[in-house]
């Protein structure tokens, strides 16, 4: 009862398109899919604004040893 099969998505989806119609269903689409395209292309150009990654100075990383194992301790509180 907890899980919606197949069937209920088939009865919500016409039920949607009955009540907004297809024309409108497709104009959200189309109007979705430029929104996401202007971010891609917002992005795109802000990472040529701030030039590339060659520009920025190198980062240094901590290289473990390959038989370290890394982790985390936490203090247990006791009461």
């Amino acid at each position: 009862m907890g899980s919606l099969s197949i069937w209920h998505w088939v009865i919500v989806l016409v039920i949607v398109m009955l009540v907004f119609g297809t024309k409108k269903l497709g104009n959200i689409g189309s109007d979705l899919g430029k929104a996401v395209k202007g971010f891609k292309d917002g992005v795109k150009n802000d990472d040529d604004k701030h030039g590339d990654a060659s520009d920025m100075p190198p980062v240094q990383q901590k290289v473990a040893d390959k038989s370290t194992i890394d982790v985390e301790t936490r203090e247990k509180n006791r009461s």
